[in-house]
């Protein structure tokens, strides 16, 4: 336990840390030693969002956003790691019965934000069970949902852009895999701080392989589909990603039209968020 506290006090004192080698975008895969993530007996996908550096040259704050997977069933270590980083807010995407699953620990923690909500997504069991899925089905299962983003998750998203700009510590932000609905939210704030495409998609990708995504085939209820029909819902692709910001220009003009009507994020709040997370 030592060790692992160290290592988390030494992540707040990382310097920025340089966008990893370029490498086909599909490709881009962290090593579970990756110095970004923060592995916690219990959790999935936990890490830090900092050190990514904006086009005019300033870089991401550590220790000021993590993005993460469900921590509704975490260790009583990885609690204890959670408790070290002092965050100030988490706001959990999971929809409500996401969160039933949990034993209500994480619920009780100050600044802990949910809403009650039902994926249109659905149960992922239920389009395996009624026919034979193939990884094609389930890929394109996967962009509809990103398509849906943008307008299902704005609840959530306002109330991350709003922990950010209120909070003085530290704000968590996570789903069940901390991959997809975690993915554009993350996604979403790197752009308004001036994070280039490029690097927002490769911390996208990053979810490929992190600690404790083995986890996620089973926590699914996958109804016996074999692993490749799986693998898309299991891990992120370039295109999903590609496909949220697609929409958000189709509906709204741009990514910044979007964070202004939807999220009440205009230049004001903009300026204000860069101040807070810049350096």
């Amino acid at each position: 336990m030592l060790k692992r506290l160290a290592v988390l006090l030494a992540l707040a004192a990382l310097p920025a840390m340089p966008v990893l080698a370029r490498a086909p975008a599909s490709q881009v895969e962290a090593p579970a030693e990756h110095p970004r993530f923060i592995p916690m007996a219990g959790g999935r996908n936990f890490r830090d969002v900092g050190g990514y550096r904006t086009a005019s040259g300033k870089t991401v704050r550590w220790n000021v956003l993590y993005r993460s997977g469900s921590m509704g069933m975490l260790a009583p270590e990885g609690r204890m790691m959670l408790a070290g980083l002092h965050p100030e807010a988490i706001i959990d995407l999971r929809s409500t019965q996401e969160r039933a699953r949990d034993d209500g620990w994480i619920a009780k923690r100050p600044g802990y934000w949910a809403r009650d909500y039902d994926m249109s997504m659905g149960n992922l069991a239920n389009p395996i069970a009624a026919g034979k899925p193939t990884a094609e089905s389930m890929r394109a299962l996967m962009t509809r949902g990103y398509a849906q983003f943008p307008h299902e998750q704005a609840a959530g998203y306002r109330a991350l852009f709003a922990r950010l700009l209120q909070a003085r510590g530290p704000v968590v932000v996570n789903c069940s895999a901390g991959k997809d609905r975690t993915g554009v939210a993350t996604a979403l704030v790197l752009t308004a701080l001036g994070v280039p495409y490029d690097t927002v998609r490769q911390d996208f990708l990053l979810s490929n392989g992190a600690p404790g995504m083995n986890t996620l085939l089973s926590s699914l209820g996958q109804g016996g589909a074999a692993a490749d029909v799986m693998a898309p819902v299991i891990g992120v692709e370039p295109g999903y990603l590609d496909t949220a910001f697609a929409t958000i220009r189709k509906d709204y003009g741009s990514v910044d039209a979007y964070l202004a009507k939807e999220l009440g994020v205009g230049p004001r709040e903009r300026a204000a968020l860069r101040r807070r997370m810049l350096r």
